[in-house]
């Protein structure tokens, strides 16, 4: 104690620096890279196929890549503040800084940035992450949190989300997220199999797999919605209050189920109003080769130079 001035908690180890989600920069990167590979082969597709092509792959690419990254998202339910705060126990020194709050469907972000970054002869910029799927230990990490000797603000809002505050949030939020989890992946088998389909001579199912995409999306935001009945619990910071709302991947999610539900009764309603139409848009390029056929046959059948054959009569002269 005497080395460290008697301050509690200690801090040996270099505070851990806000980053960006890995998992959630992978599936971009794949996703990016498909629409990449598309558009690279879209100019050796001709005729008017193209632009439906273009808007159906990327229409497509988008919902599968919105459905599998949100599941790696800190931004359904966020929450900023800038405070003036304590940083360290058993010290009355405070700091300026920026306190974020971050909730996804399988575990918490929180973000401590200093303003300025640099105060006290540190560098304050933390971004901590606290799971609570199934198979991880929420009380475990949050006691690695304390022997670390975390900022304050940090183990302030941790301790919220803990099975034993009286809050409840851990219980409300570990159920929503993980509910959510499941149906989003339940859609996002049925994107796939809508997208099989629709490469098939049936777009009246793929529009109904499409439905009922859209519907598991739509189930995913209801919930996690279902923490609106979770009593308000208040994040305090000297006179300041933290509050949260519902963040971009809630919203993301809840216009791609609406977007696959339009979709799918689209499909359908075309199916039985305008077959005709509906296979334009789905199979443009069997269309251009039925019309490059049919104009490369009249062609030949109203060239001068053909001449149709003459029957050959046989008579006695000829044998």
């Amino acid at each position: 104690m005497t080395l460290w001035d008697g301050v509690l908690p200690f801090y040996p180890q270099a505070p851990r620096a806000a980053g960006f989600s890995v998992p959630l920069l992978i599936v971009l990167v794949v996703f990016l890279a498909l629409a990449s590979s598309f558009l690279l082969i879209l100019p050796g597709i001709r005729g008017h196929s193209r632009w439906f092509w273009l808007v159906r792959v990327l229409l497509s690419l988008f919902i599968g890549a919105e459905i599998v990254a949100v599941h790696f998202s800190a931004e359904w339910s966020v929450g900023r503040v800038d405070t003036n705060t304590s940083y360290k126990a058993f010290s009355t020194e405070q700091v300026r800084a920026h306190v974020g709050l971050h909730v996804g469907l399988e575990s918490i972000n929180i973000t401590l940035t200093g303003t300025p970054v640099r105060q006290m002869n540190e560098t304050i910029d933390y971004n901590e992450q606290f799971h609570w799927r199934f198979g991880e230990d929420y009380e475990e990490e949050y006691a690695r949190a304390l022997a670390k000797g975390l900022p304050d603000p940090v183990l302030y809002l941790a301790e919220k989300f803990t099975p034993s505050s009286p809050c409840g949030l851990y219980s409300q939020y570990r159920l929503a997220g993980h509910y959510a989890s499941a149906t989003l992946w339940v859609a996002f088998c049925f994107w796939l199999l809508s997208n099989a389909l629709f490469s098939m001579p049936v777009p009246l199912y793929g529009g109904l797999a499409l439905l009922v995409t859209g519907a598991f999306v739509l189930f995913s935001v209801f919930a996690f919605a279902s923490i609106s009945s979770v009593p308000l619990c208040p994040f305090r910071f000297g006179s300041s209050a933290l509050t949260t709302h519902y963040g971009a991947a809630f919203w993301i999610t809840l216009a791609t189920g609406i977007l696959c539900l339009l979709l799918g009764v689209a499909v359908a309603s075309l199916h039985y109003i305008r077959p005709g139409a509906l296979r334009i848009f789905l199979d443009q390029s069997f269309k251009d080769c039925g019309d490059h056929t049919r104009s490369g046959l009249s062609l030949v059948l109203n060239n001068p130079l053909h001449k149709p054959l003459e029957p050959v009569v046989m008579t006695s002269t000829n044998l």
